[in-house]
């Protein structure tokens, strides 16, 4: 079979799937491939997508690959769907940049961090596919531990945690704020 052959496959592949895939899953399928062909065969249909203008885009997100529509066709989008994403709650994302900044973290140290219960917010999460339990604490109680999930990355659009915001970028924001205000209120 021919590169443009396995390219037609993968493309096939990453139409069909409504997930990331995987190096290792594009693999079973092509198996003649070695990983760095097929990420090379990638990279290419990749390319191609990029340069011809099309509604379609492959990204590598969540550590595989897969292909969206074009992000500056999102306004027809919408119009198509008339139907609004689901968004998340204020706390629910407090709690979700909790996780992904501490994890492995226990209910209650997110409590502590929050002040207020977050049970139901976690066990909500934990539904949506956002998180996980990702074991238990070796401390008095055992209790459970919480981390993001592969789906987290998704929803985020990441390829890995690594790709979130520093801290110190939300602390020079926040303080740019600040001066702001202080800046408005003397200039009343």
């Amino acid at each position: 079979m021919s590169m443009d052959n396995h390219k037609a496959v993968i493309e096939a592949l990453l139409f069909v799937s409504d997930k990331p895939l995987m190096i290792e899953q594009i693999r079973r399928v092509l198996s003649d491939l070695d990983p760095s062909d097929i990420r090379s065969a990638l990279e290419e249909l990749r390319a191609e997508y990029s340069h011809s203008n099309r509604g379609m885009q492959i990204i590598e997100v969540a550590g595989g690959f897969q292909m969206v529509t074009a992000p500056e066709l999102n306004i027809f989008l919408k119009k198509f769907y008339q139907k609004p994403p689901e968004r998340l709650s204020r706390p629910a994302l407090e709690t979700l940049s909790i996780v992904a900044y501490k994890q492995p973290i226990t209910r209650i140290e997110i409590e502590s961090i929050r002040g207020v219960d977050s049970s139901g917010i976690v066990k909500n999460l934990i539904s949506k596919g956002l998180l996980r339990n990702a074991g238990r604490r070796k401390a008095p109680g055992r209790p459970f531990v919480y981390a993001t999930t592969r789906q987290f990355l998704e929803y985020f659009g990441l390829k890995s945690l690594g790709d979130l915001p520093r801290i110190e970028e939300f602390t020079k924001a926040e303080a740019n704020k600040d001066e702001l205000r202080r800046a408005a209120s003397e200039n009343r």
